[in-house]
C-alpha cells in the first residue's frame, strides 16, 4: 500500500498546523497546471479547421455543456465554469494516477470529501439564494399524508446530508480498489517468474484498459451528479 503514501516534500507548520507541501499537493498542481495548458494552448491558435488539441478542447466543452442541458437545462449553463473545471480536474488527476510510479490523488478520501463538500455546500447555498426558506419544501414529498410527513422528513433530510459521503467514497473506493488490484497482480507476476507470469501480466494488461475507463467514467459520474444536485437546488423536483 506504499503508492498511497502521502509523503511530505517541503515541511511547513502554520500556527501549529501542519500545512506542509505532499506529494498529494504536488499532483494536484501539476494536475491544475496541465487543465490550464490544454484549454489556454488549444485555444490559443483558434482555426477555423481545428487541429489536434483544439478539437480536444472543443470536445470537452461540448461533452460538459451537453451534459449540463440534459441534466439542468438552459439556467445551468451560468455554472458551466464550475462543472467544466471539476471534471477536468478530477478527470486528469484520475489519468496522472495511472502512470506508474505516480501519485493517484483521488484515492484519497480527504480529497474527494474536500471536493464533495464544495459540491454540497455550493449547492445548497444555490438553492436558498433562489428559493429562500421555500427550499425547505424540498424535504417535503408532495402527495403524502400527513401522517407520514414527519418520518419521511427525516428520511429526506439524512438522505440529503449523506449525499457528499456517497459522492466521495464512490470516487476514492473505486480508484483505490482499481489500483491496489494492479498492485496485486504485478506482484503475482514477478512472484510466479517468467514461465508462470504470463497469466497474470495478460491480466494487467486488460485490467489496465479498464482503469482507464474507469478514470473517465468516475470523473463523469462525479460531473453528472453535481448538475443533478444543481438541478434539484434549482428546481426542486
Amino acid at each position: 500500500m506504499h503508492q498511497f503514501e502521502i509523503k511530505e516534500l517541503i515541511p511547513l507548520e502554520i500556527f501549529g498546523i501542519n500545512a506542509s507541501f505532499t506529494n498529494s499537493a504536488l499532483f494536484m498542481t501539476i494536475g491544475v497546471a496541465l487543465v490550464s495548458l490544454f484549454t489556454i494552448l488549444s485555444m490559443s491558435g483558434r482555426a477555423v479547421v481545428p487541429g489536434r488539441m483544439q478539437s480536444m478542447a472543443e470536445l470537452s466543452y461540448e461533452f460538459v455543456a451537453s451534459m449540463i442541458r440534459d441534466t439542468v437545462g438552459k439556467g445551468g449553463q451560468q455554472y458551466f465554469p464550475f462543472i467544466f473545471s471539476l471534471f477536468m480536474f478530477v478527470l486528469v488527476l484520475n489519468m496522472l494516477g495511472m502512470i506508474p510510479y505516480s501519485f493517484t490523488v483521488t484515492s484519497h478520501i480527504a480529497i474527494t470529501l474536500a471536493l464533495a463538500l464544495v459540491v454540497f455546500i455550493g449547492v445548497t447555498i444555490i438553492g436558498f439564494v433562489k428559493h429562500g426558506v421555500g427550499f425547505l419544501k424540498f424535504f417535503v414529498p408532495s402527495g403524502i399524508p400527513m401522517a407520514l410527513v414527519p418520518l419521511l422528513v427525516v428520511i429526506e433530510v439524512i438522505s440529503y446530508l449523506t449525499r457528499p459521503l456517497s459522492l466521495s467514497v464512490r470516487l476514492f473506493a473505486n480508484m483505490m480498489a482499481g489500483h491496489t488490484m494492479l498492485k496485486v497482480f504485478a506482484s503475482f507476476v514477478i512472484g510466479l517468474g517468467v514461465l508462470g507470469g504470463w497469466a497474470p501480466l495478460a491480466f494487467m494488461v486488460a485490467f489496465t484498459g479498464l482503469e482507464v475507463l474507469v478514470a473517465f467514467l468516475q470523473a463523469y459520474v462525479f460531473a453528472i451528479l453535481t448538475c443533478i444536485y444543481l438541478n434539484d437546488a434549482l428546481h426542486m423536483h
